[in-house]
Parts: structure tokens; sequence; C-alpha cells
């Protein structure tokens, strides 16, 4: 392969046409980066990178709830994605609407959320039975995700057949106009090739990064490009065994960060930086990692110690801790739901709610005196940590 020039690392510049304005558009040159990315230069941050998500790995591997502890993980990050794109929704707003009870955030914003978790759960589960992460599976996922709510006009599971552009009020004025939509199938097949190209130059976590910046700079589809570009990260890291678990999202680093985030990917389009894209990506790794496991070992001690505290009590002590049992699956939960759920009736369940609500360990969230639902305090405040609605 010919070394090239920095230039050949930049989007190529193709004039188009969309609502009636003369545009100029970006397609990206195919992967991997010429010249190479210089790993020399990203090694250091590669090594941290990979401790911190082995550390990681290795917690979740062992996790006696691991199951528990990923069916909220995965809610968490659908929340984190959803409000990139500007959703006004909380945990607690997308457990209420799970569970059949309004939420306090606008429906479409819940919807969106509870759609986007939905397709993390059907993509993983394709990757887990051994299907390629490809163009036909980010269409699958891509169909899921937009399958009710605001986008179920904008052609879920198609590649767009329109020009579509971010920033801006208008294509004229837009700060990033994707490639137009007549290129984007081959784009989106070289892609799929570099997918699954042998490319042992480039470890897992580095290609991860450049697909994810590739994926979003063609921006395939009319919505949930960011979404689902930030979903194939944790889907490529799990075929390529860097994760055993799918536990690794790396959606709170990117709201936290947000206009970083998107002043790098502009970067890489425009001057072909992609070193400094791939420092920010590790980095992002490294801190999500660290956060992720430490919330991993917080919530083991909370949920044995909470479970000392209820064997204090005596005789309810049984029932009292079959509904613990169930708050740790779902840490929202009414009590008709559970008892249904545990076998018991809801005077039971209601002694026991009452005892939990005693020890401190529930507190009931809607303020009614009907349609009651009852959070597992702490699990909960743990798990919503960074997950505040971004000002709109």
């Amino acid at each position: 392969m010919s070394r090239g020039t920095r230039s050949d690392r930049v989007c190529q510049v193709t004039a188009t046409v969309s609502g009636g304005e003369r545009v100029d558009a970006l397609i990206p040159p195919p992967l991997p980066p010429d010249p190479p990315v210089d790993m020399a230069r990203l090694a250091p941050m590669l090594d941290t990178a990979s401790r911190a998500i082995g550390s990681l790995d290795g917690v979740a591997s062992v996790l006696p709830g691991t199951p528990l502890f990923l069916y909220m993980y995965v809610r968490k990050e659908a929340l984190l994605s959803s409000q990139i794109e500007g959703t006004q929704s909380s945990l607690s707003d997308l457990l209420l609407f799970e569970a059949d009870q309004a939420p306090g955030a606008p429906l479409d914003d819940v919807v969106e959320v509870s759609n986007y978790v939905a397709a993390m759960n059907a993509g993983l589960e394709r990757v887990r039975g051994g299907f390629p992460v490809s163009t036909r599976l980010m269409r699958e996922i891509h169909a899921e995700l937009l399958s009710r709510g605001r986008g179920a006009a904008k052609e879920p599971g198609e590649f767009r057949r329109t020009q579509n552009w971010l920033g801006g009020t208008r294509p004229g004025n837009a700060v990033f106009v994707p490639p137009p939509p007549n290129r984007v199938a081959d784009l989106m097949s070289d892609l799929e090739h570099f997918i699954h190209q042998d490319t042992p130059q480039l470890p897992p976590l580095i290609k991860a990064g450049l697909v994810h910046v590739q994926f979003e700079t063609i921006h395939p589809f009319l919505d949930g490009n960011g979404r689902l570009g930030r979903l194939l990260i944790t889907l490529l890291l799990c075929t390529a065994g860097v994760l055993r678990e799918p536990i690794l999202y790396l959606s709170l680093f990117f709201k936290t960060h947000r206009s970083l985030y998107y002043d790098h990917l502009q970067a890489v389009r425009t001057q072909g930086t992609w070193e400094e894209w791939l420092e920010f990506f590790l980095e992002g790794v490294t801190e999500t990692s660290r956060q992720a496991t430490e919330t991993a070992r917080e919530l083991l001690p909370l949920f044995e110690q909470d479970r000392a505290r209820i064997e204090q009590i005596g005789r309810p002590a049984a029932s009292a801790l079959r509904v613990h049992q169930r708050l740790q699956q779902n840490p929202v939960l009414a009590i008709p739901n559970a008892a249904r759920q545990l076998g018991l009736t809801v005077p039971t369940v209601t002694k026991a709610i009452t005892h939990l609500e005693q020890l401190g360990i529930v507190a009931e969230i809607t303020g009614k005196q009907r349609n009651r639902r009852y959070a597992y305090a702490r699990y909960l405040e743990i798990l919503s940590r960074g997950t505040e609605p971004l000002p709109r």
C-alpha cells in the first residue's frame, strides 16, 4: 500500500442538491486510513484502555447477578445515547413506562428510549447467536430502533433515499452534509468489508473506533444514526472477543464531552486527524470501563448489606427477601405485579414493602394514592449517575 499523503485521509467533497440548494457533501475515503494510523503514538493509551476493559470484563464475568446488572446497564446506555440526540427522559421515566405507568417526561421521548432498549437487545441476541456485524444486522437493528414513535416515518431499516444534513437550519448552512444517497450502499458495503477484513495491525479497540467514525460520516439512515453508531462499538468488541458480556457503553463519556465528540468527528472528515480521535476514543474506553467496574463493585455490597438487614426483621424476612430479589431485577415495581410474579398475595407483598420502606431500602416514587410504584432507592441512585437530561 502506498504511504499516501494526509490529504488521502480527508473526505472528498462533491456537489449535490438538497432542498433546492447546491451544497458540498463529504464522502469518506475507505478504511483503513492512508497513511496508516500511528500505532506507536497510540500504544500507551491503548495499553491503559485494554487493561481497564479487561478489569471490567473480569468483574462482569464473576458478578452473581450479571444478567440483572446487564438488564439495567443496557437501559442506562439506551437513555444516555438517546439524550445525546436531545431526548428529555430519566431512568425512572423509562422504568415507569415499562411498568405501564405514565412517566414524567414526554411520552415520545420515553418511547424513543424504550425502542433503543429493544434494538440493543435484538442486536446483542443476534451477535451472541453468531450472526456477523453486517449491513443486514445494522438494518435489522435500525428497524427496531425506529419501530414506534417519532422515527416510525423515517424509513426504519432502509438506507436513506434523500439527502440529510447535520447542524444548521437547512442544507445550505449545515455543519456537515453526509454523502449523497446514491453513494450510501457502496460506502456501507466497503465498511462491511473492512469490518470483516483481517487487520492484525489494528487491534479491535482501534478498529471499533475507526468503524464508528466511518459509520457516522456515511450517516446511512434518515434518523437514528448516532444511536446505532454508538451501539456498533459494543457489538464489534463482543464479536472480537474483547468483551464476554456487552457491558461497555461510551455514551456517558460522549454525553459529558458532547461538543468535543462532535468536533473530533468533523476534524477526521476535514483534516484526517485519526490519531487525535482515537486518543479521545481510548480515553473514553478507559474512563467508561473504570466507572462501570466501580458501579458493579458498589452494587454487590449494597445487595448483601441490605439482605443482611432484612434477615434481622424476623418472620416477615422470607417474603421481604423475595421482594428484595425482585427489586434487584428491576428497581421499580408495583405491588400487584410483584405479587403475581412472585406467586404471593397482595397483602403479603404490601407488608414486605412496608418493612423495606421502614428500613429505607425502598421509597414510593409516584406521590399518588393509587397505582403506586416503589423504587429500590439506592440501587436506582447508583445507576442514575450521569443520566440527568441535557439542557435544551
